[in-house]
């Protein structure tokens, strides 16, 4: 038979036009999908359509107000940064030297001055959150599932902790020497290599929570995270005691948790210790009202419920303001309101502040649920943005602030020495008076039409590209070394 009779030959994929045109469509897909996800990611939020709200869980209000004591912290860190004497002022009592300034009444200087008060917030909602699932499964009698809970918490807590900071960090010291950026501290090193291996040793020694010395304690390029490995400790504290005390009674359980907050707070200085236990006494009390199995006298307290929380949420607002910018006790009596109260504080509490701030916490934690108002505040859809993004925000706010805040403070007139020298051109570009209400100032208001948006805006990126991805990296490495069920 002749070839020309023959059927034709069937091209094959790669011999075809058929295959160029598969590789645009596969092109085309893959630009789509980075497109979209790009969009995605730096799309803020308030720009998305609104679908219909979620159902809001029972402790959604802890989220909420997680989120609402970060902002204190972007607060507290933007009032001190560009005045020289400010912590001088929103550190010290109303009244301190005959001065009297609205932003340092009591109360009110927590929204000016309350980042200690916030970072003491985190460590009770911490020891909060930590304990629901198991303490559930205590009670549930579900003790093979509590230890397989604790271990995978305590696998995946170091690195959903660490993982954000080291990549923000990093970022951050190479944005110095990549565009030249000044800041004002810490002194960059002469070159990235330096930079580099200072950054390394920094963290590495940063990342053993157990160091007994030193000054590892403190990153000198993210200062403000010190509170990132007190965190981790409170944590492994937490998961200890619940796998201590899972198999003993009701009543021992909750005695041996007052032991402990008493212990680490009047018997020796482990104030953050006091703050986790704290939060799980709180966690474990709630499950048990919902379960109306209180222990008894409990219960006598039921007709005074409003009052006492009531009490306990003023009580806190006070205790909150607490005077720290001495650690000298005999400082905390000279100031209006404090006398009394400053022989409260424990022999074994080096700084006092931390044991007016664990019952500032404490109180604030407890009271919330009781108070409709304030629950409904902190439930609300803004508080629940920032507590979605609230561990990102702590972590980035510094940044911004030390490059871009500094150089909008120096434009509209707030500057230092330093700044005359390293950046000049700066200075006074929009220059803004200084006059108002101390913490209110226009010129201090107006840089923050720029630096609030923008900073929500990076740290709700952070959360999609750092934040959450660590938490799935965590449970996704914690299956992988699981052995297989073949």
């Amino acid at each position: 038979m002749q070839r020309d009779q023959m059927s034709p030959i069937q091209e094959g994929l790669l011999d075809s036009e058929q295959w160029e045109e598969h590789q645009k469509q596969e092109f085309l897909r893959t630009a789509q999908d980075t497109a979209k996800w790009t969009l995605e990611l730096i799309r803020p939020s308030v720009l998305t359509r609104p679908g219909m709200r979620k159902q809001i869980r029972g402790t959604a209000y802890l989220d909420g107000l997680r989120g609402f004591a970060a902002m204190i912290v972007y607060w507290h860190h933007h009032q001190l940064w560009p005045r020289e004497l400010a912590s001088s002022i929103f550190e010290q009592a109303w009244g301190f030297r005959d001065e009297f300034f609205f932003s340092t009444l009591p109360g009110v200087r927590t929204f000016f001055a309350g980042g200690h008060f916030a970072v003491a917030v985190f460590f009770i909602i911490s020891g909060y959150v930590l304990s629901a699932k198991p303490l559930a499964l205590i009670y549930a009698g579900e003790h093979v599932k509590l230890g397989d809970n604790l271990a995978s918490a305590l696998f995946r807590r170091w690195l959903r902790l660490y993982i954000p900071l080291i990549f923000i960090s990093f970022l951050y010291i190479t944005s110095w020497h990549l565009f030249g950026i000044w800041t004002r501290t810490p002194i960059h090193k002469a070159n990235y290599r330096e930079e580099l291996w200072n950054w390394y040793i920094e963290l590495k020694n940063f990342s053993f929570v157990f160091r007994t010395g030193g000054d590892g304690w403190m990153l000198s390029f993210q200062f403000h995270a010190w509170s990132i490995p007190v965190d981790f400790r409170g944590s492994i504290l937490i998961y200890t005691a619940l796998l201590a005390f899972s198999r003993i009674t009701r009543n021992a359980r909750l005695w041996c948790e007052v032991g402990l907050i008493f212990y680490f707070m009047y018997i020796v200085d482990g104030y953050f210790g006091s703050m986790f236990v704290a939060g799980m006494l709180l966690c474990e009390l709630n499950l048990l009202s919902k379960a109306n199995n209180l222990p008894s006298f409990f219960y006598k307290l039921s007709p005074y419920k409003n009052l006492i929380f009531y009490t306990l949420f003023l009580i806190s607002l006070f205790l909150s303001g607490v005077p720290s910018f001495s650690q000298d006790i005999e400082e905390l009596r000279k100031a209006r309101g404090w006398y009394y109260l400053s022989f409260l504080k424990p022999q074994a509490a080096f700084d006092f502040k931390w044991f007016y701030l664990f019952w500032a916490a404490l109180f604030l934690v407890a009271s919330i649920p009781h108070i409709s108002w304030l629950k409904a505040f902190f439930e609300s859809s803004f508080n629940q943005y920032l507590g979605r993004i609230s561990f990102a925000l702590y972590l980035i706010h510094g940044p911004v602030l030390w490059t871009l805040g500094d150089r909008l403070y120096q434009a509209v007139g707030w500057y230092r020495e330093e700044n005359l020298i390293n950046t000049p051109s700066w200075i006074n570009i929009f220059p803004l008076s200084q006059r108002g209400p101390l913490g209110l100032e226009i010129s201090f208001l107006a840089p923050h039409l720029i630096l609030l948006p923008l900073t929500l805006w990076l740290a709700e990126v952070a959360t999609k590209l750092l934040d959450e991805p660590s938490v799935r990296f965590s449970q996704w490495a914690y299956q992988r070394v699981l052995p297989s069920e073949d």
